[in-house]
């Protein structure tokens, strides 16, 4: 199965591009292995010749088994670019592929608190001045922009939409690229740990609510077109991506009724996250805690 999809992807003719030399797609395959990542760029299906091309990358870290997203306008002069979700661990990589990709960073975002790493956006920031952290408002962490469900969050001539979707954890919002003319089809959703591929992230902390995380889950996720892609922050099965409509359809736990979903989510009986209590301090403060007492490789955002 795998060389069969490889040789799909191989066969998919290429089109040329002033502005990057990726190969322009259409995703084929929702179940690409995790460390087979979407290298390549994305394009809308207007017929317009100025339409704006999405320059999509799926990173993959893989100690806390997190997905890390790189976005860029590469038809706007200035390729401005955002990284969603980014990790401390792997900050030289993401900024040395943003360079490489000659792309301006100018956002580094994350979808909640996280509790399983510590985030990168701090770091970035501190090799990158330029570039601004964003999170949730109701997540009552600290970013240069705090935002709130229906912003738009604005790359080039791109955007991302902001839905909130707590009950994972209270400030979780996913992403959604944008509804119109010159924008990416099909869309895309970044949905954090509210959404997971085949499952969905924990409700026992942080705040959490298995109530809330079904509520938000039926009615920001799963009313977008069943086409649209989904893209989590974790994956520990292998899997890259999914659909809205796949996980309408298959999702172990999403596609009970919310009593029967509110009993799974009671009786996981779940280990205690190992990077809880160094891991939400840090990115409750964008991870610059008191650059005075340690070393800049240590703090992350």
């Amino acid at each position: 199965m795998l060389r069969i999809s490889l040789l799909r992807f191989l066969s998919l003719p290429s089109r040329s591009s002033s502005s990057s030399s990726s190969l322009f797609f259409n995703p084929i395959s929702p179940h690409s292995h995790s460390q087979i990542m979407a290298t390549s760029a994305y394009t809308t299906s207007s017929d317009s010749a100025s339409s704006a091309k999405l320059l999509f990358r799926q990173l993959f870290e893989k100690e806390s088994s997190t997905y890390t997203y790189l976005l860029a306008d590469v038809c706007h002069p200035d390729k401005p670019a955002l990284l969603i979700d980014p990790v401390d661990k792997m900050v030289d990589r993401d900024i040395s592929l943003v360079k490489e990709l000659g792309l301006k960073l100018i956002y580094a975002m994350n979808t909640h608190v996280h509790a399983d790493h510590v985030t990168g956006t701090g770091l970035i920031k501190t090799k990158l001045p330029g570039v601004k952290s964003i999170i949730s408002k109701a997540s009552n962490s600290k970013a240069d922009r705090l935002i709130e469900a229906g912003e738009k969050i604005h790359f080039g001539d791109l955007y991302l939409e902001v839905r909130a979707t707590p009950g994972h954890t209270l400030g979780c919002v996913t992403y959604v690229t944008g509804d119109g003319p010159n924008q990416p089809q099909p869309r895309m959703a970044f949905t954090g740990d509210a959404l997971l591929i085949r499952g969905c992230g924990r409700t026992d902390f942080q705040g959490g609510s298995s109530h809330q995380l079904y509520k938000s889950v039926h009615s920001q996720i799963f009313t977008l077109p069943k086409n649209t892609l989904i893209y989590p922050a974790h994956d520990y099965k292998g899997f890259s991506v999914s659909t809205v409509g796949e996980e309408m359809l298959y999702n172990p736990r999403l596609t009970k009724d919310e009593e029967a979903f509110q009993n799974i989510m009671e009786n996981l009986k779940l280990s205690y996250p190992k990077m809880i209590d160094i891991a939400v301090p840090a990115n409750m403060v964008c991870g610059l805690q008191d650059l005075s007492e340690r070393p800049v490789e240590s703090v992350s955002n």
